[in-house]
């Protein structure tokens, strides 16, 4: 997994999620601390989707089981904004447990991981292209 500092600024800066909800920064754990946080894990499960799949609800699947299987570090990172809610409560969530957040708003370099582990991403240029979407179970 790649964590890089300025993965955070593209929430920012190019995201209207930035800021509207606690899966989203500045309310995701920072870059420094998510490194921190993946050096505890030795186990992870990518996710790859394509569009039309909720990949937060297989995360939060796939991080459900592994935890009943006694796993009980398992934790999900999703893709995106979270979208739960209508608006969300910034003072305490009220499906916490279904919201991750997501792998971009904690500094994974998205694109960086998925091709180290042989995964297809490219930028997407056009409504013509492929997308992929990923998300991230730490097990352990």
């Amino acid at each position: 997994m790649v964590t890089a500092p300025w993965v955070r600024l593209k929430c920012q800066y190019g995201c209207g999620g930035y800021g509207s909800n606690l899966c989203c920064p500045p309310y995701t754990p920072t870059p420094d601390q998510t490194r921190a946080i993946l050096d505890c894990y030795e186990r992870a499960i990518l996710v790859h989707c394509k569009p039309g799949t909720d990949v937060k609800k297989i995360v939060v699947a796939l991080e459900r089981e592994a935890f009943l299987a006694g796993h009980y570090k398992a934790f999900g990172f999703g893709a995106g904004p979270c979208g739960l809610c209508r608006q969300c409560n910034l003072e305490d969530c009220t499906h916490p447990d279904q919201a991750r957040p997501a792998m971009e708003a904690c500094g994974i370099d998205v694109f960086a991981t998925a091709r180290a582990n042989g995964f297809p991403i490219n930028v997407v240029t056009d409504y013509h292209c492929d997308q992929n979407y990923y998300g991230l179970v730490l097990i352990d």
